[in-house]
């Protein structure tokens, strides 16, 4: 009997729809679940801790001979309202800026938008996603997931990252990944992934219900974050958005010269 596969899920909302099926214990006998920050997936990927994981996008870059699953990911396609850089100063003088230390794709597209937009390089330092402690040695907080959808919009300035992105250039942003370690095989694997989604996107009403429940939120809230800011299917315009991102990632040295993406097949 083949050894089950272990899946590393973000424990963040705007994952839930891709993970549907793992969460409610589907194929138990097939995958073994367990949950975590996004940059902790990434590093158990590395590590050899984890088969499959819904890591962020530029770790595909940087975590030799992974493989990606097609047709999934998270991405938005104008705000996505749950990557912000919080700050209460203009935008012009931010000089040092604290970075959830959870994230990596949107610690470095925080980097790439305050250079090629707004022409600034600031400091940047890792914190807890905690936003009073960010703001009180920072002049910036980038905030991400569940904790960025708490942020009192009326009592701080905003800059959504995926719309920043858009504004700039014209694409969508990809944020996360379903990555496969080096040397995993399972038959029919992306069609355990896809269905997944799918059944998330079926069962949204209970999903959404669950969830504004768990985090405080109301159902509307929930369901526009999921209905109008997210994008699960990776196309050619979000594949796009993704080599346009990887590029300007490299110009500003976040990431060695860009890699195709492999495709599990």
């Amino acid at each position: 009997m083949q050894p089950r596969l272990s899946v590393g899920i973000v424990d963040y909302l705007n994952s839930k729809p891709l993970a549907w099926s793992f969460l409610q214990g589907s194929h138990a006998d097939l995958f073994e679940a367990s949950y975590h920050p996004p940059a902790r997936v990434a590093e158990l990927l590395a590590e050899g801790e984890l088969d499959v994981g819904l890591i962020p996008a530029i770790e595909v870059q940087r975590i030799p001979g992974l493989r990606v699953l097609p047709g999934l990911c998270v991405a938005a396609t104008e705000e996505v309202r749950s990557v912000l850089l919080v700050h209460e100063g203009p935008i012009e003088e931010v000089r040092r800026v604290a970075l959830d230390a959870n994230s990596r794709t949107s610690a470095a597209l925080v980097q790439v938008l305050l250079a090629d937009r707004y022409r600034l390089q600031p400091e940047y330092l890792p914190a807890r996603p905690a936003l009073k402690e960010m703001l009180a040695c920072a002049d910036a907080a980038l905030l991400i997931g569940d904790p960025a959808l708490h942020v009192d919009r009326e009592r701080y300035k905003i800059l959504d990252l995926a719309a920043e992105w858009r504004s700039l250039t014209g694409k969508p942003m990809v944020f996360a990944l379903w990555a496969v370690a080096p040397g995993v095989e399972m038959a029919g694997l992306t069609r355990y992934f896809a269905a997944s989604l799918r059944a998330g996107l079926d069962s949204l009403d209970l999903l959404v219900a669950q969830a504004a429940a768990e985090m405080e939120l109301s159902e509307r809230e929930v369901r526009a974050y999921l209905d109008d800011h997210l994008y699960f299917t990776l196309g050619e315009e979000q594949l796009a958005g993704l080599r346009e991102y990887y590029l300007r990632a490299h110009r500003h040295g976040l990431i060695e010269e860009p890699r195709p993406l492999s495709f599990v097949h």
